[in-house]
């Protein structure tokens, strides 16, 4: 039960000893006095109940997160310092003597956040309070970035799993589910073999050598997960054996897994199996999976961290997306927009890598949002364009009123054709004549076609994608586009923070939506350390070089 108290003001006695103890002053310190009663409890009155026992005051536990995140401290080691160091008894305004609170205390607060839809809750008050007291405003400049490097992976809570370590580690999790929710129903269908295959977790070095051997106990398994499956489905089960969890996995997993053909378990060989996207990794958590970038893999999710770069304000994270490891990073540039026009804090400049901008997102971001995006845009993939030798696309003058185009040599397109490319772009393919092509004494610029009777065709997007792609292309070759472009590679800076100092790639929970809500209180966290900074006048840390190169530059 939540009963609302008012934020007083710093004891006197924890005022005294912490000045004394930080002569100099301290960030924390610092950002605690100009926050204020930037939490109440009212911010926090619709996640606890009416009645009850009395609840933890839920803004300091607000802050307790944010500190905890902060130094990237787990529950326990988080309790004792707000049990043992003055900086934090400052910031949530407690007496020296205060004995704080069980560490437990922070997971039901996280879970509390999860279950009101208030994932966001913490960020959302520090970007109203900044905004109010004028340390970020819109339409400024922001840049974005996720990967590009391991810094904005994030590792799942589990390891990777191989295929025959998923269904034996799959079948495993299942009866030890079964074991605790329906233990009487399982040993009356459990044979006694179950128990010995499946004592010990599923671990490479366990399981059999060759190759043969191991497709022998994964079918061995195989009919064993699909004997459970018929037994949990018979008439006389009860029904919400079907809807535990584990056995839904188990469902899921057989059938990426396994088929049966003629009655008999057969194992799916690799080309027979789910996208990357959909396929189970692991049984404990089936939101992380799969995903490359060129020669880095990893299984689990990505976070999409976006921030404002004004010299003249803190730099602060106005969002966080996290999603699975195989989306790509065009997929969520809408969704940033979106997320940034709920906060009014679209910026009019977004800075951003190649990944997360294309034909389509440059129109509709300037058309939706109106978003600017910068970045390198994708390069021309044809031979012409790759070796700079040839006809490439740019050299041709399209006429979108007369629907034709015009070659470098002065010959006119004969077609003009609407078409769907292979990533589902509306297109336009423009031919040209082989009466034009083939006697032409450029052709050996233009096509490398043996053909008998050759000719070049080209391929454009829309109108309005065609030309924002052309200017985009133009733009980057500009002195001009070189120095706003490399104000992007702060929030690199940015993500090695969050992983060095706030362990943002280390999940507390299992789960997409706990891997959200942990991406959200990182950037909460960090938004906090910098405004320590910012109000302790403690400049702005310049990007480190070598001693090499610094004598060189000298």
């Amino acid at each position: 039960m939540l009963r609302p108290q008012p934020v007083g003001p710093v004891p006197d006695e924890t005022a005294r000893i912490a000045r004394a103890a930080f002569p100099k002053g301290h960030p924390y310190l610092r950002l605690a006095d100009e926050l204020g009663s930037l939490f109440t409890d009212e911010t926090f009155a619709a996640l606890f109940p009416t009645h009850g026992q009395p609840a933890f005051t839920p803004w300091r536990l607000a802050l307790v997160t944010i500190l905890q995140f902060a130094e990237g401290l787990a529950d326990r080691p988080a309790a004792d310092a707000v049990r043992g160091r003055i900086d934090w008894k400052y910031v949530l305004r407690l007496e020296l003597a205060d004995p704080g609170f069980d560490a437990s205390v922070l997971s039901e607060f996280r879970t509390r956040l999860i279950e009101g839809s208030a994932e966001s809750l913490l960020l959302d008050t520090v970007l109203r309070w900044c905004r109010e007291q004028k340390l970020l405003t819109s339409r400024g400049r922001q840049r974005t970035d996720s990967t590009g490097c391991p810094l904005g992976r994030m590792l799942a809570a589990v390891r990777a799993l191989n295929r025959l370590e998923v269904v034996t580690e799959t079948m495993r999790h299942t009866l030890n589910s079964l074991a605790v929710v329906a233990p009487d129903w399982l040993r009356r269908h459990a044979p006694p073999d179950w128990a010995a295959r499946d004592d010990r977790r599923a671990e490479d070095d366990r399981l059999p050598a060759s190759k043969a051997a191991r497709e022998t106990l994964a079918l061995t398994i195989g009919a064993d997960g699909y004997a459970l499956l018929r037994a949990i489905n018979a008439a006389s089960t009860p029904l919400w054996l079907r809807e535990v969890p584990a056995v839904q996995t188990l469902r899921h997993v057989w059938i990426q897994q396994y088929q049966l053909v003629e009655g008999n378990v057969q194992w799916r060989v690799a080309d027979n199996i789910p996208p990357a996207a959909i396929f189970i990794r692991s049984p404990y958590d089936r939101d992380a999976h799969y995903a490359k970038k060129r020669t880095t893999q990893w299984v689990g999710y990505k976070v999409h961290v976006t921030e404002t770069c004004a010299d003249e304000l803190p730099h602060l994270i106005t969002d966080v997306e996290t999603t699975p490891g195989p989306t790509a990073d065009g997929e969520v540039t809408p969704v940033i927009h979106a997320a940034l026009a709920e906060r009014a804090l679209l910026p009019a400049i977004h800075l951003v890598d190649t990944g997360f901008l294309d034909a389509a997102l440059l129109v509709s971001s300037r058309e939706d949002y109106q978003v600017e995006l910068v970045g390198p845009t994708r390069r021309d993939y044809h031979w012409q364009a790759q070796e700079g030798t040839g006809f490439a696309l740019a050299q041709f003058h399209v006429d979108w009123e007369q629907q034709h185009a015009t070659c470098p040599a002065g010959h006119t397109s004969i077609s003009w054709t609407p078409a769907v490319d292979k990533r589902t772009n509306q297109v336009i393919k423009i031919k040209f004549s082989s009466r034009d092509c083939r006697p032409c004494p450029h052709r050996s610029l233009c096509t490398r076609s043996q053909v008998k009777r050759p000719r070049r065709t080209i391929t454009v997007r829309a109108e309005a994608e065609f030309h924002a792609l052309q200017a985009a292309r133009e733009r980057e070759g500009t002195a001009a586009f070189a120095a706003a472009y490399a104000k992007r590679a702060g929030i690199e800076g940015t993500l090695s923070r969050g992983i060095r100092t706030c362990r943002l790639r280390q999940l507390r929970d299992i789960g997409l939506v706990t891997a959200r809500l942990g991406h959200l209180l990182t950037a909460v966290a960090l938004n906090f350390l910098r405004l320590g900074k910012w109000f302790a006048d403690i400049p702005r840390a310049k990007t480190r070089r070598s001693p090499f190169v610094t004598l060189m530059a000298a």
